[in-house]
């Protein structure tokens, strides 16, 4: 019987894996695997697991299996989730004068700082979180069916 996996699993792995790590998932168990860029280091450099602390010893053999294992699959990263088009669409979809200030905002050094400062002085903020969840859930929906994984 194949594994119904859980979207929001999905969409909460992509949201940790943040910019130092990855997420991998076993769709045969619907497990999934995150991993920082130490736990990848120490897999890669074939660390002895004699010198970690427990919680490593048993989380390093699933990170060297999601790895090293063809079953795992990679789930989006950041660069796949790219929040930055997110915030340009979430923008254009707002009336004059709105559209103009969130545009500006997404410009130049600082633009996710600037960005959320601008959709809180603006009142948008949970429309913001509301849009932006949305489009990670998309990504992740799109993704499941890619690799036709059933999910709910």
């Amino acid at each position: 019987m194949a594994v119904v996996i859980a979207l929001c699993d999905i969409v909460d792995a992509i949201e940790t894996q943040g910019n130092e790590g990855e997420a991998y998932l076993d769709p045969d168990s619907g497990e999934i695997v995150l991993i920082s860029e130490d736990e990848r280091v120490l897999v890669e450099q074939g660390h002895s697991l004699d010198d970690l602390p427990q919680w490593q010893r048993e989380l390093i053999p699933k990170v060297r299996h999601a790895l090293d294992s063809d079953r795992f699959l990679a789930l989006p990263d950041r660069f796949e989730v790219h929040e930055w088009a997110i915030m340009e669409r979430f923008s254009l979809e707002q009336n004059e004068p709105v559209r103009q200030v969130l545009l500006a905002s997404i410009h130049g050094s600082g633009a996710f700082r600037h960005f959320r400062g601008a959709v809180e002085r603006l009142d948008l903020l949970q429309d913001w979180y509301r849009y932006r969840d949305e489009a990670i859930q998309q990504i992740a929906r799109d993704w499941l069916e890619e690799h036709k994984l059933a999910y709910k």
